[in-house]
């Protein structure tokens, strides 16, 4: 196998790669912030000690945990357009997809965080006369993010690997570039080994900054 890689220059990273990365890391961010709210709010529903809020969000988000992601973005790009009666297009519908179905598993993060607090702090917040909506806002949830942190930030890296799925339903994500690029030079093997490296470059080095940041807190704790 003869594999030749000087077909790669700037001009072609910047036309074709770029683009797509910039998607990658913008769904990221996006879905990461949206899942985060959202699936703190799941959290809250599923510890709330209300069957009516406990119920849904349990169905919600076991529902969401045992359905592939990649069938997931395939029925919202395909439902929604027939649903409302227009297209919503390829970005929109994976920035959607990816915050609901993150939510789900960040809804679990959370509320692992939540209830590894000591209930006493929360009695010790309710003895100060403070309700159940100040107690999660300025004890509870700051703490559980702080103890959460390197997991959800583990999770957002998984989450960046995951937005290469985007590619079925013709979203132009970082895949996408190379996958361009290849075809236009005749090379789809040496752009999709470039891929695999530019992928595992970055997320060996987020996964080396969550563990210096996991001892981090472990040294505050």
């Amino acid at each position: 196998m003869n594999l030749d890689f000087s077909f790669y220059n700037w001009d072609l990273i910047s036309n074709f790669v770029l683009k797509g990365l910039y998607f990658s890391l913008l769904l990221t961010l996006v879905a990461t912030i949206g899942g985060v709210l959202f699936g703190t709010l799941l959290a809250l529903m599923r510890l709330s000690g209300k069957k009516w809020l406990d119920v849904p969000a349990t169905i919600y988000v076991n529902g969401m945990r045992s359905i592939p992601l990649v069938m997931v973005i395939l029925w919202f790009f395909l439902l929604v357009p027939a649903i409302i009666g227009r297209p919503i297009g390829a970005e929109l519908s994976a920035v959607v997809t990816f915050i609901a179905f993150e939510a789900a598993y960040f809804s679990e993060i959370m509320r692992a965080g939540i209830q590894s607090i000591p209930r006493g702090q929360v009695y010790a917040g309710q003895a100060l006369g403070m309700t159940y909506g100040q107690n999660m806002k300025l004890v509870v949830l700051p703490q559980a993010f702080r103890n959460m942190l390197p997991v959800l930030l583990t999770q957002t890296i998984i989450l960046f690997q995951d937005t290469s799925l985007v590619y079925a339903i013709g979203a132009y994500d970082m895949l996408k570039g190379f996958e361009v690029a290849g075809k236009n030079f005749g090379r789809p093997i040496e752009a999709y080994l470039a891929a695999a490296v530019l992928y595992f470059v970055m997320c060996y080095a987020l996964s080396w900054v969550v563990k210096r940041l996991h001892q981090k807190i472990a040294i505050i704790r």
